[in-house]
């Protein structure tokens, strides 16, 4: 049987290829109608990466061979000048046995934005002002190295497990550096339904072209809805030209202005009236990005204190005795089967149990159970002694732990009314102690 060369035999096979170049294929991880993605090892630096292969059916067409390998190459070109956390990095680009391949950044377990532009995924508001916050500082980054990438939507940006993002996919940018001499791409490229106004129309392109895109980018994570979605690309073409987009509150009411203010100027027809790069954008979004964590703080805290104000042990304290607590005290929650307290251990630390059930023991005998709004801990808390019981949750259990140095800081008052309360558990528990005992006794 003749032996097929390596082009032949890694695409008219279904198992993937040992090798492309130096580098060992490890498994595929994604095909596109252009091209196949595998991940592979680097045998000199000992490093997972992505080797992105174009399909050779493409570059061996006589007709477009020649301008597709350009356009493949030309994302080699403008990622080689890019070093950013939140842009891919390209480690290599070649040519093996007529196979037109980069090397990329491998970045495990990454999703693209996609997935997160439906309805019924949407990701939290605060995620997204920090997605977009990060994509505007790395299209800047890449603006003032001489590069705008007009191909940026959700399929471009990866979204990785530590819930960074990192954009990708150069291959249709425009280069505009003097020290790189690269062929470029005019006319009609890119994905319609992203375009700014002037590169739809096949007009001047600036840096923020990018940052309409974005906007489109935005606004879809914010709603699950293109802005400018039609049924063909003239419909697309006068949207996106003439028509302002649905208002955001059509879809939701919990937006701040200063975020509608800030995607209305990223969607403005006239790249004038934009923003001016990407740092003014990043800037804008800082702001809104501390104004909903002020907002989410405010909605937390209120939501413990509603909480605690219904917690039997705290019966009788005031609400600012309750805000003390709420801000001093340390939110925890513990699965079932877990050592909260351990017999013998120095701790000045009480306990008030939100929710759950937990079990008392000494010596490893079991003594009872407390549960929701029960408060342990508390003679650790008063003596300041080793602890003389050993308490295991039974149940998944939310609970409030607060040490002495937090309750030395707060108001003399309510200090004496945690004094009190402490007091109260110790006789009801003593009083119950006592009760059994007597039982015992009769028996």
């Amino acid at each position: 049987m003749e032996e097929q060369s390596p082009a032949s035999t890694f695409y008219t096979v279904s198992s993937k290829p040992s090798k492309i170049g130096k580098y060992t294929i490890l498994e595929e991880v994604g095909r596109g109608s252009m091209g196949t993605v595998y991940a592979a090892n680097d045998p000199f630096s000992s490093r997972k990466v992505a080797i992105k292969v174009a399909h050779p059916q493409y570059i061996n067409k006589s007709e477009d061979g020649e301008r597709f390998k350009k356009l493949f190459f030309n994302e080699a070109h403008a990622a080689s000048v890019l070093s950013h956390p939140n842009i891919v990095k390209l480690y290599d680009a070649d040519v093996d046995n007529e196979l037109c391949y980069l090397v990329i950044e491998y970045v495990q377990g990454a999703k693209t934005l996609e997935e997160f532009c439906k309805s019924d995924s949407l990701l939290p508001l605060r995620e997204v002002v920090g997605i977009i916050y990060n994509a505007a500082k790395a299209l800047d980054y890449a603006h003032r190295q001489g590069i705008i990438h007009r191909d940026i939507k959700p399929s471009n940006i990866l979204f990785t497990l530590g819930r960074e993002i990192k954009l990708s996919d150069f291959s249709i940018a425009m280069v505009n550096r003097q020290d790189t001499k690269t062929t470029q791409f005019d006319g009609f490229i890119g994905s319609p339904l992203y375009m700014s106004p002037e590169q739809i129309n096949e007009w001047q392109l600036s840096s923020n072209t990018d940052l309409f895109s974005l906007g489109v980018v935005m606004y879809e994570l914010l709603t699950g809805h293109n802005p400018f979605r039609a049924d063909n690309l003239l419909a697309i073409n006068q949207r996106i030209t003439r028509e302002e987009p649905a208002p955001i509150a059509d879809y939701r009411s919990d937006l701040p202005e200063g975020l509608e203010y800030t995607l209305k100027r990223m969607l403005k027809k006239s790249p004038e009236k934009r923003y001016a790069n990407g740092l003014d954008l990043a800037a804008d979004l800082a702001l809104i990005y501390e104004d909903l964590e002020k907002v989410e703080t405010r909605d937390n805290l209120k939501e413990k204190f509603e909480i605690l104000k219904n917690t039997g042990f705290l019966k009788g304290f005031t609400d600012v005795d309750i805000w003390e607590l709420v801000r001093a005290g340390k939110w925890q929650t513990y699965p079932g089967g877990t050592t909260i307290i351990k017999e013998g251990d120095l701790d000045d630390s009480f306990y008030i149990l939100l929710s759950g059930v937990v079990s008392i023991s000494k010596n490893n005998q079991h003594i009872g159970n407390l549960q929701e709004g029960d408060c342990f801990g508390e003679m650790g808390y008063l003596s300041q002694t080793e602890r003389t019981a050993t308490v295991t949750s039974k149940t998944e259990v939310a609970l409030i732990k607060v040490n002495a140095a937090n309750l030395d800081r707060a108001e003399e008052g309510t200090q004496l009314r945690f004094l009190k309360a402490f007091v109260g558990t110790v006789i009801n528990r003593l009083e119950q102690t006592t009760s059994i005992l007597t039982q015992l006794k009769q028996i």
